[in-house]
């Protein structure tokens, strides 16, 4: 039996979709059955019910986390990165394997990682991850595979990319909404390099670590080739959504100033503002990561390409 945390979110349930497809037997695990009344009752911060939640299970696929990657503007988004992500992940790696689990597949960030600048980083990049979200899935990371070592279960941390595709509620998904409604303004061209990875492709890979024995014990990043620029990222929206090419940009020294304002308000609200200096960055510089491990030893490879994701991610 295959169980899944975080079943209700959008890798969680598009995992479970995929499962029942194949006829594979399943159970989610939720903190309550008010979304999903066919699940195990199991809280992170409840180690007897994650024990009980976990017996039987042969396989487990950590989806459930607090998916906040920007930094934070108050001290109860670093707390619950810290319970959630960290601490959460402990409790349910340490109860699977006292619960006899086999394989245990935890879906962490390439956030996880220090911040690589215009490189092209691979899975041994040096540094510690700047934002509380990225340090507390590298502490989780760490847990899972000294977890694993202790309990003789096979564990593998994955290290995603921005993961985007129908049903997500992440950046991409916002600013595909924003531009079909024309307000979202037409980038500069940086030469930046954003990697992302489509849904399908990180099903195929969670599943493929979990039943490849070579895959103990190790961290991938998971993420497509392709990495466009802020800008090839805009037009590629504008094309999916059947749009006209936008021969125009809005100058980066005038998005920067607006940022700066924004981040000015956020300063006296203590609440984001979807365009302050940090998401402005994410649209203009680089966060470039390399999928080489996983393809080298596995051989995973992306299937999705950006055009064919992004009109998945459209259709509803």
């Amino acid at each position: 039996m295959i169980g899944i945390s975080g079943c209700t979110g959008f890798i969680g349930a598009r995992l479970g979709a995929m499962l029942s497809k194949s006829d594979v037997p399943w159970v989610g695990l939720a903190r309550s059955s008010d979304s999903f009344p066919e699940c195990r009752i199991a809280d992170l911060s409840n180690s007897l019910a994650l024990t009980a939640a976990c017996a039987g299970l042969d396989t487990l696929f950590h989806c459930a986390g607090y998916a906040h990657a920007f930094s934070a503007v108050n001290g109860n988004d670093s707390k619950r990165h810290q319970e959630i992500n960290f601490e959460g992940t402990r409790n349910l790696v340490e109860a699977a394997g006292q619960a006899g689990v086999k394989r245990f597949v935890f879906l962490s960030s390439v956030k996880a990682m220090a911040e690589p600048g215009d490189a092209l980083v691979e899975e041994d990049f040096e540094g510690e991850p700047n934002t509380a979200y990225g340090r507390s899935k590298r502490a989780a990371e760490r847990a899972v595979l000294e977890v694993g070592q202790r309990h003789g279960m096979h564990v593998v941390n994955l290290r995603l990319a921005m993961v985007y595709g129908s049903g997500g509620r992440g950046n991409l998904e916002r600013m595909g909404r924003l531009v079909r409604l024309g307000g979202f303004p037409p980038l500069p061209e940086t030469g930046n390099h954003r990697s992302l990875v489509h849904i399908e492709d990180v099903l195929a890979a969670t599943r493929l670590v979990a039943e490849d024995d070579r895959a103990n014990g190790r961290t991938y990043i998971v993420a497509s080739p392709e990495a466009p620029s802020g800008r090839q990222l805009y037009d590629a929206l504008r094309e999916a959504l059947g749009l006209t090419p936008c021969a125009w940009a809005v100058p980066a020294s005038a998005l920067r100033m607006v940022a700066r304002v924004f981040d000015g308000v956020e300063f006296v609200t203590r609440r984001r503002i979807p365009l302050d200096s940090e998401a402005l960055e994410r649209l203009l510089g680089s966060a470039w990561y390399s999928p080489a491990r996983l393809e080298r030893e596995l051989g995973w490879q992306a299937r999705i390409s950006l055009a064919e994701g992004l009109q998945e991610m459209f259709r509803q």
